[in-house]
């Protein structure tokens, strides 16, 4: 059996030494934290690199499909899954909508209607001045949907309304500023929906992207 030979003391390495190399890797590892964890996990961007590299983008999207999911797992306790109460509110709404449509056939002045498959998302904006009114109405058939009703340009934003397992709605929109107003529509059933928007009022075109 042989014997490994002893290191020299002159090879090890100092206390001095080792707290050295402790303390720039703890320096490293704040830097690290604060430049690309924080911002890429969290959103939290002290000192601004983040989001030069684009990490703090990227966590503002993460916390939102956190809060998105989150919003959507409570809806799922509430309505327990009920899919026979879906049905009835999805034909409710359709019943609703039709008579809408029918009292209101001659003065919308344009109807979008597409459909999304369970897990897709779609997006449809009305290009707005500031000042601009838009009146709409719509419905939602097969299941229930989530949106986002918001505008942005000109490097401003809002948030107008948002709902959770809904089947119709109907209001108006008064645009701040001149940009882009408009739904976020996300499919969260597990049946496909057919969305159907009513317009009219004071708009230059209709922007729709999935």
């Amino acid at each position: 059996m042989n014997n490994a030979p002893k290191p020299n003391l002159e090879d090890l390495p100092t206390k001095a030494q080792l707290f050295r190399s402790s303390v720039i890797a703890g320096i490293g590892a704040v830097v690290i934290l604060v430049t690309i964890y924080l911002p890429a996990e969290h959103a939290i961007d002290p000192t601004g690199v983040g989001r030069v590299l684009g990490l703090t983008e990227m966590g503002e999207i993460k916390l939102e499909l956190a809060a998105e999911a989150e919003e959507d797992r409570l809806l799922d306790e509430q309505l327990g899954q009920d899919q026979s109460s879906s049905v009835l509110d999805a034909v409710f709404g359709l019943f609703i909508g039709t008579a809408h449509a029918q009292e209101a056939q001659e003065v919308w002045r344009d109807e979008v209607t597409f459909t999304l498959e369970p897990g897709a998302s779609a997006e449809v904006k009305m290009t707005m001045e500031a000042g601009n009114v838009v009146e709409y109405a719509w419905t939602a058939t097969g299941g229930r949907i989530n949106f986002d009703l918001h505008a942005h340009g000109g490097g401003e934003s809002i948030d107008y309304e948002r709902g959770r397992g809904e089947t119709a709605g109907e209001g108006s929109i008064e645009a701040p500023f001149a940009g882009n107003h408009g739904w976020f529509w996300r499919n969260r059933d597990s049946t496909a929906i057919t969305i159907t928007i009513q317009l009219r009022g004071d708009y230059s075109e209709i922007v729709q992207s999935n």
